[in-house]
């Protein structure tokens, strides 16, 4: 019996890496990862989806579109509702082989 690795047939189904498919098929996963975080962090708080919308200033169905991934959010949209969870986020862009990290 032959076995496969999840990064092989990641390969295979999805594409390699630095390909277009793997590229939006990671982004994808990590918005769906962020989300269910979000919605984790929110419900061990005990905040409705409507709480957490006030707390941000917006709709609740903003907040559901969010831990649900269905939408495109800005950056800033994001680490507001992480922060206002309590979360503290850290980010690292890499640009042409430099790293840069924001705290």
């Amino acid at each position: 019996m032959k076995l496969t690795s999840i990064d092989e047939l990641t390969d295979e189904i999805v594409g390699k890496k630095g390909t277009v498919e793997r590229d939006i098929f990671e982004y994808d996963l990590r918005m769906d990862i962020i989300g269910t975080l979000i919605k984790e962090a929110r419900i061990k708080q005990n905040l409705t989806q409507g709480d957490l919308g006030i707390l941000l200033g917006v709709q609740k169905s903003q907040i559901s579109k969010l831990e649900n991934n269905t939408k495109d959010f800005r950056l800033g949209t994001i680490i507001k509702a992480l922060e206002a969870l309590g979360a503290k986020v850290k980010m690292t862009v890499e640009l042409e082989k430099r790293e840069i990290i924001l705290t």
